[in-house]
């Protein structure tokens, strides 16, 4: 602990770190846990309904891949199949 004097007076210089209650992390986990469910949810569906099954498997590690499923073209077979869904 280091003291500096200062006008006569002692000034303590030693500073704590602030650590994060326990209730705060497990919120903070909580709330990591609810982003992954919806984005498995939302994007992980677009990427099935697309086509890209194996995005959307290796998304479960890499759930960016699933952004990228959910934004490209759906497949030739996929979209062969919409398009005759239409005609009817």
């Amino acid at each position: 602990m280091a003291n500096l004097v200062g006008r006569g007076a002692l000034i303590n210089t030693q500073t704590t770190a602030v650590e994060p209650k326990e209730d705060e992390v497990t919120f903070v986990w909580i709330m990591l846990a609810v982003l992954y469910i919806i984005l498995l949810v939302s994007l992980g569906m677009a990427t099935l309904r697309k086509g890209h099954t194996a995005l959307f498997v290796f998304g479960v590690i890499f759930p960016v891949l699933w952004i990228v499923g959910a934004v490209i073209e759906p497949t030739s077979t996929v979209a062969a199949a919409e398009s005759r869904a239409r005609l009817q």
